[in-house]
């Protein structure tokens, strides 16, 4: 008989609860039935189990799954304080076969809940669930790890990166590792520069409370784009099963560096002013309601970094994500060195391939020097273009299904969080000084007039 996981989602009533994490779980029901899951939700709200199945029911629906309900053993709701000891040994008990907490929460609530842990039995087997950001600097995100390594062993801590569940990502393991005519070309020797981009047409979009005290390194960068990066640059793993796989992101992680160690000149930043972003009209985001102008946050950001070991050292990895920005861009792009000599006789330019990973929709296209159709002795430049298709599952559904598995293949493990808030804690203290302008781009526009253009 199939194991029986009892989820609890830790502030169900929130956008994270209701947008994305239910509808992702019932499309992982809908597809993987067999799955037996006990869903209960807890929070502040005084819910009662009638309202909170309404609201499990409404987002199936809206996820197109509404069929999932019935597929789930059982739904209840605790009104309940995470903070509180007593609470929380509410929330915990009656823990079916397997327990996975899944806090979505902001990270201090998530944090606080944690300490007040220590001092409650936790069932054997108890999976923990953390959205990001994890900690707000390497001090504090030690700290945090502290605080869950005494709770239930790293393999059952789940750090969420929901990027890491993105069809696309994921496809980036196949075309590196099983096709020769990559594989053995992933290198310094052969490849110049690396980026990964994230830029959305969305803004602000009521997300002041936490966007604002974040900005757009550490929502996205930190998070996310370091880790995806983590994926594009790791030595061959031996299985890509959970301790293997994160050995070998986490080296990259540890060997990451700001490009020269100069954070002033390996980073921008910028932040949107009034615009409009399709037939939206935007205002600037100083103006945007619960907005501090005086924190300076930026709503685009850009840093080059170096992973200095013998297979990457000196091709410069671009990562760069913003907001209320021309299109929605979320892509890598791989550029390889162009060959060592074209033969005399053949005319036009032969820069380097270029390979692109779209994220949504999920296409690969790679760019080639052939030659001309009207005149065979001419390059010109030709494009073979690949659907990779949406995915079976949303990315939550990805990470729902890890946590369910109790799998942490896909999950942040403790020092690779570590890492990545090393790697941008000298950009942020750059920044805080003033050392780096804030600069302004309009928004609906591909950023500030005086960037150069990324591949």
């Amino acid at each position: 008989m199939a194991t029986e996981t009892t989820l609890v989602i830790l502030g169900a009533s929130g956008d994270l609860t209701s947008r994305l994490l239910l509808p992702a779980l019932g499309q992982l029901l809908q597809r993987e039935p067999h799955r037996r899951v006990r869903l209960r939700g807890a929070g502040m709200d005084d819910w009662d189990d009638a309202r909170w199945r309404e609201v499990v029911r409404a987002a199936f629906a809206a996820g197109g799954v509404e069929d999932a309900f019935d597929i789930v053993a059982e739904t209840t709701y605790l009104h309940a304080d995470i903070t509180d000891p007593a609470d929380l040994a509410r929330v915990m008990a009656d823990p079916g076969d397997r327990l996975a907490l899944y806090f979505a929460v902001p990270p201090a609530v998530a944090a606080a809940a944690c300490e007040a842990m220590a001092g409650v039995a936790i069932p054997d087997g108890t999976v923990l669930a953390l959205e990001k950001p994890f900690g707000v600097d390497e001090p504090s995100a030690r700290r945090l790890n502290a605080t869950v390594s005494r709770l239930v062993p790293e393999a059952q801590i789940f750090r969420v990166d929901h990027f890491l569940g993105r069809s696309t990502t994921l496809n980036v393991l196949g075309v590196r590792f099983a096709n020769r005519i990559f594989a053995p070309v992933w290198s310094a020797e052969h490849i110049e520069s690396v980026v990964v981009k994230y830029d959305e047409v969305l803004g602000l979009e009521g997300r002041a409370g936490y966007y604002d005290k974040a900005g757009a390194l550490v929502d996205m960068i930190q998070s996310h784009l370091l880790q995806v990066m983590a994926f594009l640059a790791m030595e061959p793993p031996a299985t890509l099963h959970e301790r293997d796989f994160r050995d070998a992101t986490g080296a990259v992680l540890r060997a990451t560096h700001i490009w020269q160690d100069d954070p002033v000149a390996a980073s921008r930043r910028a932040r949107y002013t009034a615009g409009a972003v399709g037939d939206r009209s935007l205002p600037s985001y100083a103006d945007e309601p619960g907005v501090d102008p005086s924190r300076g946050t930026e709503t685009l950001a850009e840093l080059t970094c170096e992973v200095r070991n013998e297979r990457w050292r000196g091709v410069p990895f671009t990562l760069r994500s913003g907001k209320a920005l021309a299109g929605k861009d979320g892509e890598v792009v791989v550029t390889f060195r162009p060959v060592n000599h074209v033969p005399d006789g053949l005319t036009g330019a032969a820069p380097g391939s270029v390979l692109h990973f779209s994220l949504g929709p999920d296409r690969m296209e790679l760019e080639l020097n052939v030659n001309g159709g009207d005149d065979p002795f001419e390059l010109e430049r030709a494009t073979l273009e690949a659907d990779l298709g949406a995915g079976a599952l949303k990315a939550y559904g990805e990470v729902l299904s890890g946590i369910l598995d109790a799998d942490a293949t896909l999950a942040v493990r403790g020092d690779a969080a570590e890492e990545s808030w090393r790697i941008v804690d000298p950009v942020l203290a750059a920044w805080r000084a003033g050392e780096v302008p804030l600069d302004e781009y309009p928004a609906g526009s591909l950023g500030p007039d005086n960037w150069r253009r990324l591949p």
